[in-house]
């Protein structure tokens, strides 16, 4: 399933940015102690900002994955990096019926090497509105319904999105 997985995003990563005037971004996240633990890239899709992230080295589990408010990633807390990304004032979680926050991606499954990826769309977010923040990666899975941030727990893994 891995293989597979790591395949699918490969093809969509390579793929998308090939396209004709293909807008991306990239953030490079790190851990608290400053190791490079993940790489997004971010392309601008119908309906929203498609993100592609592999991670390596983070605890096995699910892990809930946001779009902050705030471009700064101070560690070790990555409190910097501000609330969620929520422009429409929405409760938090895909499944809220008063949600989502703008910034929800729901989670990333890291598996027992510690590595692990996902692709996930921030719907009704432009490219442009995205650079400049910060992406997150939890230490809990995001039970995708819970106001303000779907018991995610601690900020573990944090880098800023930039074109």
């Amino acid at each position: 399933m891995t293989g597979l997985l790591a395949l699918l995003l490969g093809a969509l990563v390579a793929g998308l940015p090939a396209a004709a005037n293909a807008q991306t971004a990239e953030a490079e996240l790190q851990d608290a102690q400053g190791n490079v633990v993940g790489t997004a890239t971010l392309v601008e899709a119908p309906g929203g900002v498609r993100m592609a992230l592999r991670v390596r080295g983070l605890r096995p589990g699910d892990h809930g994955v946001h779009i902050h408010a705030v471009g700064k990633c101070e560690p070790p807390a990555f409190s910097s990096a501000g609330d969620h990304y929520n422009p429409r004032n929405k409760k938090h979680g895909r499944q809220n019926p008063e949600g989502p926050h703008a910034g929800d991606l729901g989670n990333l499954s890291v598996g027992a090497s510690g590595a692990g990826a996902t692709v996930a769309t921030a719907a009704g977010v432009a490219l442009a509105d995205a650079v400049g923040l910060a992406l997150i990666v939890h230490a809990d899975p995001d039970d995708e319904k819970t106001d303000p941030a779907g018991n995610a727990g601690a900020r573990v893994a944090c880098g800023v999105i930039a074109k």
